[in-house]
């Protein structure tokens, strides 16, 4: 990480108020952490010029498990939305899955009949920039609506001026009526002309699709390495706030 994105991060990263004195540089952890998300390496084989990968580990499990990836990516996610002169809250998004296989790991997975994958399925909402929202991921075989419906039903307070989503055919039916129902927003479904066979530029659907090949550029989410789905969703959130810090540097 140079100094231009560290310059946006550092101010946002815990502080530690009470304890012995931190004897590791928080900077070179987040850059251990950056080189495992980018190579795909194993936490004891992250080279010597990072601090011990138990120091690491311990960093990125702990704010993993209090929220604060989550947190450093909402609050990066406004900022850089309010840079490029938009609302720091979204008014619309783009609603949509990807299955990814799994190792030979143990831990949640299932078959996606429809693309032939036995693995894990990643749902997400981004804005109509692309930039992540929320996520859920669940096993390859839980249909999209139900995904949905689990991705919907815990929006983080980024989400409240939500008024449009746009999804694919495999979100209608029921799920339309439900999201009605419950929240501000509606779901616009943007279907593929039926009159044509080859490769058709859908509006909309479109940004969804690109933040699935940003994330395709970190080997460590090639496939699917983890034993427990909310690491999943915390290398995704590491994965966005790296490309959100380098935007805004």
């Amino acid at each position: 990480m140079s100094d231009g994105p560290w310059r946006y991060l550092k101010p946002h990263l815990p502080v530690s108020a009470v304890g012995r004195p931190r004897e590791v540089s928080l900077r070179q952890v987040i850059n251990a952490i950056l080189y495992s998300l980018k190579t795909g390496c194993q936490w004891r084989q992250l080279p010597r010029e990072f601090p011990a990968w138990t120091a690491v580990y311990y960093y990125f499990r702990r704010w993993s498990s209090d929220g604060t990836w989550a947190r450093l990516h909402h609050r990066l996610h406004a900022r850089l939305r309010q840079q490029l002169g938009r609302h720091k809250h979204p008014t619309a998004g783009c609603l949509d899955s990807q299955s990814v296989k799994c190792t030979a790991v143990s831990g949640v997975r299932g078959f996606d009949a429809g693309k032939g994958i036995n693995g894990r399925k990643r749902h997400l909402l981004v804005d109509t920039l692309g930039w992540l929202m929320a996520i859920v991921v669940t096993a390859a075989s839980v249909q999209d609506r139900d995904g949905a419906r689990r991705l919907l039903s815990q929006l983080p307070g980024g989400c409240k001026k939500l008024r449009k989503v746009w999804v694919d055919g495999g979100y209608s039916g029921q799920l339309l009526g439900w999201v009605a129902e419950r929240f501000k927003f509606c779901l616009a479904v943007v279907l593929r002309p039926k009159q044509t066979k080859k490769f058709v530029l859908l509006p909309r659907r479109w940004v969804v699709e690109r933040t699935f090949g940003w994330l395709n550029h970190s080997r460590r989410l090639s496939k699917n390495y983890e034993r427990l789905t909310c690491t999943d969703e915390t290398w995704i959130y590491i994965a966005m706030t790296r490309l959100m810090l380098n935007r805004l540097a």
